[in-house]
């Protein structure tokens, strides 16, 4: 810690003014869960303490009148009511203050919103089986999880956004998030994107290669600003936590945190890092951790004395 100040402060009126600057958002790290029984328990990935948001994968059927489908691969099988035992999981993490939400879609499953009461009725059931509201078949039991995430890859691009509106409808506390390709604009949510609902957007900056980093961030630079000149609130970088994880798109954590988040931290939408998935992160996150947020903050405190002259003298106490 150091100290700076000057040597003589004549104190006829002195103004104290606190000051601090700190990473847009928090600059947070985001990651799915739930696609593999081998990548461990909920709990156990919440206690790395390598993540702010776990977004549990997937609702694979919903809407149209289908009865919905809770697919979580080789954890549980939610549909002979094995998966109830997840919320002690999701209060262990929510004690460390981590928010978990439930993800919807993803590449395969068969979901669709066929019209704006299609999405009010979605709304209703997710609000009392996963949420704030009430049910006697709560297939992850009582834990109320803090939110709903759209990872919309298939069908059409109608009434997702009045979805969203009718999850904060029910309670603005309701965090809504969206998981778009980086192509601009998203197929399939553009639309819902554009009523800036959504809190925060994890673009998928993998399997494009028109848009991801390839030998530079160029292509992934331009993607990255339509994103932030876009609606969306907050908006993170997604990426394959390992080769394996995606077809293209992985960067080296050396490369990412000394080549690509310096450009990406300046923008003040910037919100963090997302990594698909648990599974595959195998050290990823911990890499990257001390880098995902912005490097420097200060805090201070902004001194002024004004002397019988009427000339005002400042300095500032910097705890560095």
């Amino acid at each position: 810690m150091k100290t700076h100040y000057s040597s003589a402060i004549h104190p006829i009126l002195t103004l104290f003014i606190f000051l601090s600057i700190n990473p847009s958002h928090g600059s947070e790290t985001a990651v799915y869960w739930g696609q593999n029984g081998n990548e461990g328990t909920l709990s156990d990935t919440c206690a790395t303490g390598n993540y702010n948001y776990v977004l549990v994968a997937f609702l694979t059927t919903f809407g149209n009148s289908q009865t919905p489908v809770l697919n979580l691969a080789g954890h549980c099988d939610a549909s002979s009511n094995g998966c109830t035992g997840l919320s002690e999981d999701i209060t262990s993490c929510q004690s460390l203050g981590i928010k978990v939400l439930l993800s919807l879609g993803g590449g395969l499953g068969s979901y669709t919103l066929i019209s704006t009461d299609d999405a009010n009725q979605v709304a209703a059931y997710l609000w009392n089986n996963y949420l704030g509201g009430q049910s006697d078949s709560r297939p992850l039991g009582s834990a109320v999880l803090d939110g709903v995430d759209f990872d919309i890859q298939s069908g059409s691009d109608n009434y997702w956004g009045d979805l969203a509106s009718a999850l904060k409808n029910y309670s603005q506390s309701v965090l809504v998030s969206a998981a778009p390709q980086c192509p601009y604009p998203d197929a399939y949510l553009d639309k819902a994107i554009a009523t800036g609902i959504f809190d925060y957007v994890w673009v998928q900056f993998y399997n494009n290669e028109q848009c991801e980093y390839v030998n530079d961030d160029t292509n992934l630079l331009s993607a990255w600003n339509q994103w932030t000149s876009s609606q969306a609130k907050v908006v993170f970088l997604g990426l394959p936590a390992s080769t394996d994880a995606a077809s293209s798109g992985y960067i080296p954590p050396d490369v990412l945190t000394s080549q690509v988040l310096p450009s990406l931290r300046a923008s003040p939408k910037y919100g963090g890092v997302m990594l698909w998935s648990k599974y595959y992160d195998n050290g990823c996150s911990s890499a990257i951790k001390g880098n995902v947020t912005n490097k420097y903050k200060y805090r201070g405190v902004l001194l002024g004395t004004k002397d019988s002259s009427d000339t005002q003298n400042f300095q500032v106490l910097l705890l560095l």
